[in-house]
């Protein structure tokens, strides 16, 4: 009875739980700049990040995850852009990025010549084998393979008339082993350093699309690296009973790669993790918050509910259920049990170039700080 009336007093005093907004704001616009170029494939940009997380896990105190290395590499395929990236289309030169993007799978071309429609959104090159396609909507992602023909996916908006001409260079490379690397770190635990609680994000986005276009990945997931090193700085400053492990996974974006590479060759043992919380895509909230796998584990989704009705925290946490769709996912699979949140409302960009620092409103990221304190120590106890 003790122990359940001294969990309620904690479930209604986390005011002194506050994150440092001005931290997560400065590693937010670190992350997304042009330095770092999309944190991608091109121009060293996921390496950059990757040093950039490990020497905040050094600075703050933290140890590596295995006790020798913070960085876990691995590699994989990947088809990269970067060279000349240049379009025409009816002789109007058009912006990579905001008027256009490849599609991620695409082989390189250079070519002139004119477009054959075969519908209203479909346009074809048959000598050079390429396809352009109107959209309303820019997406683009990553890809571990290679095509034998070029698409091109075009704004509606920007065209006046369809497309009957095109005048094109698009320089690819295709990497077979691109080295990549999970950024792994923890806390010790005080008096149960074997129950572990794992906080997982992916660090790694899009990378850049030419020499001069690259994708910010501000949502996507800056907010998110810079929510778990937020929580880093802070249970190293107060260790907590169990340990706090951190991963920050690279391959997110072409497959959730580096998370089934862990999940494969675990530096810790799977099986003493009491719960992980994965985080992707945490810079809005307006509209609340989703948790995948919260039918999974009811008890959990539960005490995430009491910890943010006690405190008023996020107007709502949906629930969600089973989702092969972050880096939750492999660990579920391997009986490891996992929340993914995301948070809900503002901006609507996404994998494109218009995911900036600028635009995210950060509305919860206080109040979401106190939500997983709060929830991590109702786990503990």
């Amino acid at each position: 009875m003790r122990k359940i009336i001294l969990l309620l007093i904690f479930l209604t005093s986390l005011n002194s739980y506050a994150q440092d907004l001005n931290y997560a704001r400065k590693t937010l616009n670190t992350l997304t700049s042009k330095e770092f170029w999309g944190r991608g494939y091109t121009k060293n940009g996921m390496s950059k990040a990757a040093d950039f997380i490990e020497n905040q896990f050094k600075s703050f105190g933290l140890k590596p995850m295995d006790g020798k290395d913070f960085k876990q590499s691995f590699s994989f395929s990947v088809n990269t852009f970067p060279g000349k990236m240049e379009l025409k289309i009816n002789g109007k030169k058009l912006i990579p990025g905001e008027d256009f993007i490849v599609g991620q799978a695409s082989a390189g071309v250079k070519a002139k010549a004119d477009l054959a429609q075969k519908d209203s959104v479909n346009f074809l090159d048959d000598k050079d084998r390429i396809l352009v396609n109107l959209k309303d909507k820019l997406t683009w992602s990553v890809s571990q393979k290679i095509n034998d023909y070029t698409e091109i996916l075009i704004k509606k908006s920007v065209l006046t008339e369809i497309p009957k001409s095109i005048e094109t260079t698009i320089e690819n490379v295709f990497v077979p082993e691109f080295k990549a690397a999970n950024i792994c770190a923890v806390v010790k635990g005080t008096t149960k350093p074997d129950s572990v609680i794992l906080i997982t994000a992916h660090y790694d986005h899009l990378g850049g699309m030419g020499k001069k276009t690259y994708f910010p990945g501000a949502n996507d997931n800056a907010s998110g690296v810079s929510f778990l090193l937020s929580l880093a700085k802070y249970y190293t400053e107060n260790p907590q009973k169990y340990t706090i492990a951190f991963i920050c996974f690279a391959g997110e974006e072409a497959g959730i790669l580096g998370s089934k590479y862990f999940t494969e060759n675990p530096l810790i043992d799977l099986q003493k993790i009491r719960f992980l919380i994965n985080v992707d895509m945490v810079g809005t909230g307006e509209a609340g918050a989703t948790v995948v796998n919260a039918t999974q584990y009811p008890k959990e989704f539960a005490l995430l509910n009491r910890v943010n009705d006690a405190n008023k925290l996020l107007v709502k946490i949906n629930p969600r259920g089973k989702a092969a769709n972050s880096d939750h996912y492999f660990f579920t699979e391997k009986g490891v049990p996992a929340f993914f949140l995301y948070t809900q409302g503002g901006i609507s960009a996404y994998h494109d170039v218009f995911d900036k620092p600028e635009t995210l409103p950060f509305t919860v990221y206080e109040n979401l700080f106190k939500l997983f304190v709060g929830f991590n120590k109702g786990l503990m106890n």
